[in-house]
């Protein structure tokens, strides 16, 4: 496996700068955020550190130039939206521009695109269904016509009251997993897989790895803590944002010698990319450098990569 971390964690540096970083601190690879420029929702979007609205051939061979310079590689191209959202506009221009992030991909020659599937948090999945399929079938048959995996994040997007109670992401457990790849059963798309996602849904990661082992696409390094003081004042049914906190990985409850043994037997060798969203670790460039230093070293006991 190859280390990396996920460039939105250093939206003011620019590219060369986040690869310059990356290789002094020994990553490497990093996912690179892709979003529309000047476009942002919620915390850590909005990131541009490839506008994938002018990769021509100059700048696919500029950028080359830089991972050649700093022997670092591309995880995947990121960009996680809501392609379901119950907003059209905001739908549509998703949709768009994840099509123009795949068509960057192929032209990079990156070959992994992440993102989420969206969802309308008002409505069940049952009543979802349709609309993903309608929208998502011409985005993967995009992505097979170019030959790239689309790497979706099992994020439930849920933990305040902007996201309730359905929360903004459709594939989010084994089951639903199940009957996304049934009906669109594309080899060219699966799992960013999170550790911490299940930790916080309080389900077993091991027999979900083993299960959808062929599907793993990509695989995010990020933690969690679970408050089970406040869990117990609040319950489940509350605003998960009550009572877990994502932290670096080794600062939470995931167990990772474990997880990453378990990984490690399904034969996956890809990227295992850090994703910071440690409050403890914002309040400026320097505390958000160290929380990729203090992943590295932490993950480096486990990968060599």
């Amino acid at each position: 496996m190859k280390l990396g971390f996920v460039s939105a964690i250093l939206p003011e540096l620019s590219l060369e700068d986040v690869l310059k970083t990356a290789s002094k601190l020994g990553y490497s690879c990093v996912e690179l955020m892709c979003w529309p420029v000047g476009q942002a929702e919620r915390r850590y979007a909005g990131v541009t550190h490839v506008d994938v609205s002018r990769v021509d051939q100059a700048e696919v061979e500029r950028i080359h130039a830089l991972l050649a310079r700093y022997r670092v590689s591309i995880s995947g191209l990121g960009y996680y939206p809501n392609p379901l959202s119950a907003n059209v506009q905001e739908s549509q221009t998703a949709v768009e521009q994840i099509h123009r992030v795949i068509d960057a991909a192929a032209a990079l020659g990156v070959g992994v695109v992440n993102s989420f599937v969206g969802r309308d948090p008002a409505i069940t999945v049952e009543a979802q269904w349709p609309r993903f399929l309608e929208t998502w079938r011409p985005i993967i048959e995009h992505a097979e016509k170019l030959n790239i995996r689309i790497g979706i994040e099992n994020c439930p997007m849920s933990f305040g009251e902007d996201e309730w109670p359905g929360g903004k992401n459709l594939a989010t457990s084994p089951a639903i997993w199940r009957k996304m790849y049934t009906d669109l059963p594309s080899q060219h798309w699966g799992l960013n897989f999170d550790p911490s996602h299940f930790i916080l849904q309080m389900m077993e990661i091991h027999p979900i790895l083993d299960e959808f082992k062929d599907r793993l696409v990509h695989v995010h390094a990020k933690d969690v803590r679970i408050d089970h003081a406040k869990l117990n004042q609040h319950g489940v049914f509350s605003f998960p944002k009550l009572w877990h906190s994502p932290k670096l990985p080794g600062m939470g409850d995931v167990q990772w010698g474990s997880f990453l043994g378990a990984l490690a037997d399904t034969g996956y060798d890809g990227p295992l990319v850090v994703e910071v969203e440690d409050r403890a670790f914002e309040g400026s460039l320097e505390k958000r450098i160290e929380s990729l230093v203090i992943s590295h070293r932490y993950l480096s006991q486990f990968v060599s990569g």
